[in-house]
């Protein structure tokens, strides 16, 4: 079961990679929470995956290499980077340790990201 979990993991960054937004939500569960460390709180899946797509107009790739991922029962824990390309010609990669809980069905029920951008380039 976990190398489903961290199959399901992964599945759910391809989504959002393809920008498959309907792909992404129902890997989620009805009631599943989003949470990032900006300070402005828990979303609903709905309200994240709507905030994702306000802002793909501006992005002209985004690729998650994922660097380590464990697993226990319901759980994943995952380091990876997100190497994004906006179309105004800005790079940069976020580095971020994600949480993912599921239910007994297979379906993210939590996420919760800790993350940092850093501009290809430039100093962090």
């Amino acid at each position: 079961m976990s190398q489903d979990l961290k199959d399901k993991a992964v599945a759910y960054l391809h989504a959002l990679e393809s920008r498959d937004w309907k792909r992404a939500r129902a890997l989620c569960a009805e009631t599943a929470a989003v949470w990032h460390n900006d300070g402005k709180g828990e979303q609903s899946i709905e309200e994240n995956i709507e905030g994702m797509e306000g802002q793909v107009d501006a992005i002209e790739s985004m690729r998650y290499d994922i660097t380590r991922q464990l697993s226990q029962r319901g759980e994943v824990l995952q380091q990876h980077v997100v190497h994004v390309a906006t179309k105004n010609g800005m790079r940069g990669e976020v580095h971020a340790a994600v949480y993912f809980r599921f239910d007994d069905k297979g379906l993210i029920t939590r996420i919760e990201e800790y993350a940092n951008f850093i501009p290809v380039g430039q100093d962090s």
